[in-house]
């Protein structure tokens, strides 16, 4: 019998099933979202309480750790609780607070890379002048930008895929509300929409891309020639990380949002969402502070102070 949604809720078939092997699928997501809410937590902690850490770059980095961990609680929190209780509903007005947050923390973190990208850029190929190019002042401004054009492509989408009359069950296969997926069930001629969001979505990731590759071709020429090895390799050591993680991050969400509606695939698209709200929030953390001398100097420094605070308890308890 085929199941009709009778109120104006969406369905969200989400991303697992009840067999065994999907539950342990599951419970292996909730550890991945567990380390990289604590990943990134602890990326911020460092950043705040190290004061050498207190430059624009790694203010920038903590940024991206908030993204990070706001993107996560987004969307796993919700399927997680659909997972476990059954209850697949969601309202419309809950929807477009997904999209909305979505948009707004992948778009900021669009530009967000963009802006670190200029940062290393300025830091290698100036070092000279480096205060100057990228002043605290400067730093804030680009940080604010990065979150009100995010914040302007959320509104925009959420209000606009919210706009549409949406017929039959309201199911949507899939596991949060994405803008792309939730217009396919839309009854009405959504193509100006969807060439609207094709604009806005090369305008929101190939514009920052641009930026990010010719300011790393720039480094690139730069690094080249560096006399000093060790300076070579403390560049490309840095450099590196960054590079990751914007192809990580910007190839998933081009192949979720600028790819055909001929070629698109539910279970490619579950798959590449899930990568880019859940698997790169993790990779970040990890990427910056294995290949970082300064975090890892960081956290051992504030290891150091926890057990040296732990051990100071210790003598003054026996000591009474």
């Amino acid at each position: 019998m085929e199941m009709r949604n009778t109120t104006s809720d969406f369905i969200l078939l989400g991303l697992f099933n009840h067999t065994t092997a999907h539950q342990v699928l599951f419970m292996m997501l909730l550890a991945i979202v567990l380390t990289s809410l604590f990943g990134n937590a602890l990326m911020i902690l460092l950043i705040h309480r190290d004061r050498r850490l207190h430059t624009p770059m790694y203010f920038l980095l903590s940024q991206l750790s908030l993204m990070d961990m706001m993107l996560v609680s987004t969307t796993v929190p919700k399927m997680a609780a659909d997972y476990l209780t059954g209850n697949k509903a969601i309202s419309p007005a809950g929807c477009g607070a997904q999209i909305f947050f979505l948009l707004t923390l992948a778009g900021g973190e669009c530009f967000l890379l963009a802006a670190m990208a200029y940062d290393r850029c300025a830091a290698v190929c100036h070092p000279l002048r480096y205060p100057m190019l990228m002043s605290w002042q400067l730093c804030l401004r680009m940080t604010m930008s990065c979150w009100l054009l995010g914040a302007a492509d959320g509104l925009l989408q959420a209000a606009a895929s919210l706009s549409f009359p949406y017929c039959g069950a309201h199911e949507l296969d899939h596991f949060f509300c994405e803008a792309p997926v939730l217009v396919r069930l839309a009854c009405a001629n959504t193509s100006v929409f969807e060439n609207a969001m094709y604009i806005c979505c090369v305008l929101m990731l190939l514009v920052p891309l641009s930026l990010i590759l010719s300011s790393y071709g720039l480094i690139l020429a730069a690094v080249l020639h560096m006399r000093s090895t060790e300076a070579r390799k403390k560049a490309f050591a840095t450099c590196s990380s960054h590079v990751a993680v914007v192809g990580l991050f910007y190839g998933a969400a081009i192949f979720t949002y600028m790819r055909p509606k001929s070629h698109r695939s539910t279970n490619h698209d579950k798959v590449v969402s899930a990568f880019y709200t859940v698997f790169t929030p993790l990779l970040n953390p990890l990427i910056y502070s294995v290949r970082n001398s300064e975090v890892k100097g960081a956290l051992k420094r504030w290891l150091g102070t926890c057990v040296n605070i732990k051990h100071q308890q210790n003598e003054a308890h026996r000591s009474r």
